[in-house]
């Protein structure tokens, strides 16, 4: 009897092979497929049954998230009245191992009526779907990974790979970028990445500790503790930035002055020509300025060289951008 193991090494030989095969497969209505898709007007309809169905699902949604737009229809309830979603600017993918699920083939009369751009991806070259016209992506496999023959596995990951095929090719036809991925990913690292600003994230307000340059040191350390960013800003009468007094510079002016320290004013103990952003930069670029200079937070003047705000390493790292 095999062991699990050798089961699961022969489904994934089995799975592997079935997905290299595909390169053989390709020709001339692959190219057709992707310059369907890029020329339409309209949106992809990825369609099928079953595990074809499920497959389908990530095929849209893959295309969706690189720049084609593209949604998932449901067979049975598109010939039920959700064939009102398919405008005849849209492109059908059409997923069937057989070629000849039922409720595809009853779609048929429908787009040819109206004209609608047909892919048919199957296992079957000679079936019904394959012989409705349009186009043809050839996903046969030789075998299924389960020692019965039926259950649907290599040829689901065929049907997947050449999905992702038609995808990435896409892709490169539009010149996506990594800022357009990011657009369609907001909330991911990626987005956070490219999209979120210092603006977004800066202390600002009653919550950005500044302190005059005459007042005493006293003063000084409070406002570095009571804002809990271990630096304060130091400015002038009318708010100009002057420099700033961070934890370290307290703890080196101990060592220096000892309990005079506490005696001297911040412009005194201050650090002048402090690192600043504009709150206009990304948070990604603080992040570098802060990397290459070895700090942990940097001041945000507005136009006139004024206290604005003031970002933190940690509030960067915490939305994940890294």
């Amino acid at each position: 009897m095999e062991s699990i193991l050798d089961i699961a090494r022969k489904v994934l030989k089995t799975e592997a092979e079935a997905v290299s095969a595909l390169i053989g497969k390709l020709n001339s209505d692959f190219e057709k497929a992707v310059d369907l898709i890029y020329q339409s007007k309209g949106r992809v309809v990825v369609t099928g049954m079953g595990k074809s169905g499920l497959i389908g699902k990530k095929i849209a949604a893959t295309l969706a998230s690189t720049g084609t737009p593209a949604f998932f229809m449901h067979p049975a309830e598109a010939i039920h009245g959700d064939l009102g979603m398919v405008t005849r600017d849209d492109v059908v993918i059409a997923i069937s191992n057989s070629g000849e699920t039922e409720e595809l083939v009853e779609l048929i009369p429908f787009l040819k009526r109206f004209d609608v751009g047909l892919i048919s991806m199957t296992g079957n070259p000679n079936s019904t779907l394959s012989r409705a016209g349009g186009v043809i992506l050839d996903v046969s496999v030789i075998e299924e990974a389960c020692p019965l023959g039926v259950v649907p596995t290599a040829s689901t990951t065929a049907a997947l790979a050449m999905g992702d095929a038609v995808a990435v090719a896409l892709l490169i036809k539009r010149g996506y970028k990594e800022e357009d991925f990011a657009f369609f990913h907001p909330g991911g690292s990626l987005g956070k990445k490219l999209f979120t600003k210092v603006k977004d994230l800066m202390h600002s307000g009653d919550a950005l500790p500044v302190v005059e340059a005459d007042k005493d040191m006293i003063k000084t350390v409070m406002q570095i503790s009571s804002k809990r960013l271990g630096v304060t800003i130091v400015i002038d009468k009318d708010r100009k930035i002057l420099g700033i007094v961070t934890d370290g510079d307290v703890r080196r002016g101990v060592e220096r002055w000892d309990k005079a320290l506490f005696d001297m004013k911040a412009g005194e103990v201050m650090s002048r020509n402090p690192k600043t952003i504009s709150e206009e930069e990304l948070a990604a670029k603080a992040l570098s300025v802060m990397e290459n200079y070895a700090i942990t937070a940097l001041v945000v003047p507005d136009e006139e060289g004024r206290a604005k705000g003031i970002i933190h390493l940690h509030d960067i790292l915490k939305q994940g951008i890294v």
